[in-house]
């Protein structure tokens, strides 16, 4: 069953991906085919962990595509505050300009954070560091292309979906239909919930487009990101054919508890938590990043 919702399926935005392989993550360009303003869904910014190093080569292709098409960058959006990579969200506006807008419980993982990283009272926990806090049904624009944001929480508190025309891009609500669904473990997560936002998403119309913010290739397949709804729920592994949430939530939480944290967490939340900013440097210039102890 479908449900009504504020966007046009005739509309069919220009998407392009881009695939970054140290952490599976793929963030896209989506362009309104009407005029030449466009979007910028999770962009990445690199980090040799061991040495303490942030580059910014998969940001500067985000860049390259946007001025090398004469493109208009209105937004960046992040579909929820990733655990495996920093967000390149800043570095972008500072070449391209755009607002950085985020679910509206970024809040919530401000508060829950603040403490594990043992953050001052000097670190706003209001969402503050964002342009944007969208809330659930929240309508904005891309150009002439009318959007709409959908608050799917369960993998963290602040996920949202985000449809652009026939295009939807899910965050880790979902992956593709032979990886089935994201943890629920972290802070905030619950396996329930998730299965209610997965549901949301798969009541859109069986045509809608998907776009997957990750993919691990499972059984050595290609890399892929994209699909569709009819396709999700006739072969979801975790979700598909009808599966009930009691099944999804128990399969869910003895999944979860078999899994170690993302190797790039502790970097990515303290930064991606403001916004994609790093912590304030010191007196001396130097910047930090805490690495909690029996905490995660």
């Amino acid at each position: 069953m479908s449900v009504n919702y504020p966007a046009d399926m005739n509309v069919s935005p220009e998407v392009t991906a881009f695939f970054d392989e140290a952490s599976n993550t793929i963030s896209y360009v989506v362009k309104d085919p009407a005029s030449t303003s466009c979007a910028i869904i999770d962009p990445v910014m690199d980090i040799d962990y061991a040495a303490g190093r942030i580059t910014c080569d998969h940001a500067d292709e985000l860049i390259a595509f946007v001025t090398g098409n004469g493109l208009s960058l209105e937004w960046l959006i992040e579909t929820h505050v990733h655990a495996d990579h920093l967000s390149a969200a800043p570095y972008i506006q500072g070449k391209l300009g755009g607002k950085i807008g985020v679910g509206e419980n970024i809040t919530v993982i401000q508060e829950v954070f603040g403490k594990v990283f043992n953050e001052g009272t000097e670190f706003q926990r209001d969402g503050s560091q964002f342009d944007k806090l969208f809330a659930d049904a929240d309508i904005y624009m891309v150009g002439e292309m009318r959007c709409f944001a959908m608050a799917t929480p369960g993998h963290t508190p602040a996920c949202m979906t985000h449809t652009m025309g026939n295009a939807t891009f899910v965050g880790d609500t979902l992956f593709m239909p032979d990886g089935g669904s994201a943890r629920a473990d972290f802070p905030g997560g619950d396996a329930g919930e998730l299965y209610d936002s997965i549901q949301k998403v798969l009541n859109l119309p069986d045509e809608m487009k998907l776009y997957m913010c990750h993919d691990y290739a499972p059984n050595g397949r290609d890399i892929a990101w994209e699909t569709t709804v009819v396709e999700q729920k006739a072969h979801n592994i975790h979700v598909g054919g009808g599966k009930n949430k009691d099944e999804f939530v128990a399969f869910r939480t003895e999944r979860d508890a078999q899994l170690g944290m993302p190797k790039l967490i502790i970097p990515s939340l303290q930064v991606n938590m403001r916004g994609g900013e790093l912590p304030p440097a010191d007196a001396q210039g130097t910047t930090f990043l805490k690495v909690p102890v029996n905490l995660l």
